[in-house]
Formats: structure tokens, C-alpha cells, sequence
């Protein structure tokens, strides 16, 4: 049975003086290539509605853990947000921006489930690990 998922994902990345807006939205696009991107004045803003390619992109580094770390320490009743480094986006890499704050600023990500739970939600985009390697559920 495949499952049904109902999600918004609200991305946003600033576009400072010294960057060069194609390479902030190539950045955003690299990570969320499916998302409906727009140029504002300063400010890279997208939409998707699935975060597959993101959860390729995690389990192809091996960065499952921590990404459910992110997912569950910023979360607020059915909605987890999560900041990115645009430098390692731009390489079409996950990098989760913790501690402080870039000096380029953030691609800040905010994911709002409806359906289903938020914490299967999470389970199909970074699942358990054991040993490092993905418990099929």
C-alpha cells in the first residue's frame, strides 16, 4: 500500500549584497528540486510538497540520525523546521546548519504535516537506523 502524504514545505534563503541570486536558487533547487521557486529582492523563496529528493540525498550520506535529531529538537506540534548551509546545498550536499548562524545566512526550512502523523512523516523521509543502516518498518 503506498501511503498518502500531505505536506507543506515552506523554504526561504536570503540573498545577500556579495551572492549571486542563480547561485542561492541553484542551491535551493539542488536540495529541493521539485519546489516552486521565487526571486524576491534579498530573498530566495520556494514551496514543495514533498521532500524525496532531500531524503535521497540523506540516506545517500548516511546522515539519517541526524536529520531526525533536527527534525524532532525544532518541532512544534505538526510542523519541524531545520536550517541548511547554502554552500554545501550549492554541491548538492546536506549540510544542517546548527550552532551559530552562517555568515551567509541559512536556507531555513519549515515542513507542515497534515497527513499522516508528523512523527511517520519523519520515519519516511529519515527512518530509525540500527547500526547505521535504515530498520525497515
Amino acid at each position: 500500500m503506498t501511503e498518502i502524504y500531505r505536506v507543506d514545505v515552506e523554504i526561504t534563503a536570503p540573498v545577500y549584497d556579495t551572492e549571486v541570486t542563480s547561485r542561492v536558487a541553484d542551491a535551493v533547487a539542488n536540495v529541493f528540486p521539485n519546489a516552486d521557486l521565487e526571486e524576491e529582492f534579498g530573498e530566495i523563496r520556494a514551496e514543495s510538497h514533498s521532500l524525496d529528493h532531500f531524503s535521497e540525498l540523506l540516506h545517500r550520506q548516511e546522515i539519517l540520525d541526524t536529520a531526525r535529531g533536527e527534525f524532532f529538537a525544532n518541532r512544534e506540534g505538526d510542523t519541524f523546521s531545520f536550517a541548511l548551509k547554502k554552500q554545501a546545498a550549492f554541491e548538492d550536499r546536506v549540510n544542517f546548519s546548527v550552532g551559530e548562524p552562517d555568515e551567509l545566512g541559512e536556507i531555513a526550512v519549515r515542513v507542515r504535516v497534515e497527513e499522516p502523523t508528523l512523527e511517520e512523516y519523519v520515519d519516511h523521509v529519515a527512518p530509525p537506523t540500527e547500526d547505521g543502516r535504515p530498520i525497515e518498518g
